[in-house]
């Protein structure tokens, strides 16, 4: 059987395996996409993906160099302000409240909001459109043998495929990543994410909108109204047997405790889709390559959902990749080892920052509550501390 070569594989056809084959299309490189499952490309299938992704600044450069943003702009819901609640007192009454808005360190917004799922429908499409680029859903790797001019990779099929660049962007359990003998440190919080969207009867204003309690954030991220009303992303971070029981709760009774922790900011929250969970870990790889190999995305780093970090992480990895890829360089060892040089220290200071973001947010002993409320004022109060928080979380200088 003849081997079919291409300058690069892409392991993964999630949201970052996808962007990374319309990235290295669009520069010209012949580019192979394999992913075992299909993507979901419908709000209401099964299986769809309804989490969101808030593409902050520097994102937004690599998706138009993908030829992507123009086919989600016009999706995309702008976010010009983050605004941290705490409700950690007593009861869920906001005690708190701080806007931390864009127009302090830039003339755009923090970022755009686009629902998972939708990404994939238009991603796919971008695909159809570039002659360089084959995706072939329903086919997974399943091994990979490297040699010091290319990589072997074997796929679900039978086939095979060989190419100068492998990029890994199979997830947080990376088969290539396990293959190449690669080591992850891994942080549990014995947290899950219930993920859906709401309606409600109070605009959001463009403003994304963090409210802490206890158990982890509870965060409303802007969506495009829907049935003439006002909708929103919810990311409810919540113990593992908490997230159970609310996921598990009748629609009404669920309806009544959203609204409750949401401290009723917004009015009566109506869910506008079904409840999704997700388990919250953080997860670094110890290096981001191997030979003719580079790690992406989940496949080399995992975080809580806080702070739209977790994509934007990972197309900030894509954007080192199409800087270092030339032809020459290509999948070489000096390339990849400047990837790692490159990713590996930024990605370990995010994560351990994320972290502590999200312990903070899980306290449940009251003073430890009183502590953050403390410290969130201390925060916004000092403005070049608030600047700089600001321009660190989108990654802007």
């Amino acid at each position: 059987m003849t081997r079919e070569r291409f300058d690069i594989v892409v392991a993964g056809g999630g949201v970052a395996g996808l962007a990374a084959a319309a990235a290295f299309g669009s520069e010209g490189w012949s580019v192979l996409c394999v992913d075992p499952a299909p993507p979901v490309t419908d709000e209401g299938a099964d299986g769809a993906d309804l989490r969101t992704t808030a593409f902050l600044q520097p994102s937004v450069a690599v998706l138009d160099r993908a030829g992507l943003w123009d086919r989600l702009a016009p999706h995309a819901t702008p976010l010009q302000v983050m605004r941290i609640v705490d409700a950690g007192g007593i009861d869920a009454t906001p005690r708190v409240a701080h806007d931390f808005d864009a127009c302090d360190v830039s003339d755009q917004p923090f970022g755009w909001n686009l629902p998972n799922w939708l990404l994939r429908r238009e991603m796919l499409a971008r695909l159809e459109d570039l002659p360089t680029v084959i995706f072939r859903p329903g086919i997974g790797a399943t091994g990979v043998t490297t040699r010091s001019r290319e990589a072997i990779l074997r796929l679900s099929d039978g086939t095979s495929a060989a190419a100068r660049l492998v990029v890994a962007a199979d997830g947080r359990n990376s088969m290539l990543r396990a293959a190449l003998g690669i080591g992850v440190s891994t942080t549990r919080y014995g947290q899950k994410a219930l993920a859906f969207a709401v309606t409600h009867p109070v605009p959001h204003g463009n403003v994304s909108t963090e409210i802490h309690r206890s158990g982890g954030p509870f965060t409303l991220v802007p969506l495009p109204d829907r049935d003439g009303q006002p909708c929103s992303a919810i990311v409810w971070m919540e113990t593992g047997p908490e997230a159970a029981r609310l996921a598990a709760l009748p629609e009404p009774a669920f309806e009544a405790e959203m609204t409750a922790r949401s401290a009723g900011l917004f009015g009566p929250l109506r869910l506008a889709s079904r409840r999704t969970v997700w388990p919250i870990i953080s997860q670094v790889a110890e290096r981001f390559h191997g030979e003719r190999v580079a790690l992406m995305a989940e496949a080399a780093h995992v975080v809580p959902p806080i702070g739209a970090q977790g994509l934007n992480m990972s197309l900030a990895d894509l954007r080192v990749l199409l800087d270092l890829a030339t032809p020459e360089a290509l999948g070489e060892r000096a390339m990849l080892e400047a990837y790692t040089r490159r990713r590996w220290l930024e990605v370990r200071a995010r994560v351990s920052g994320v972290d502590v973001l999200n312990r903070a947010s899980m306290a449940g002993a009251q003073p430890l509550r009183d502590l953050r409320a403390r410290g969130l004022d201390l925060l916004y109060s000092a403005a070049p501390v608030r600047r700089g928080l600001m321009q660190l979380g989108m990654g802007v200088r």
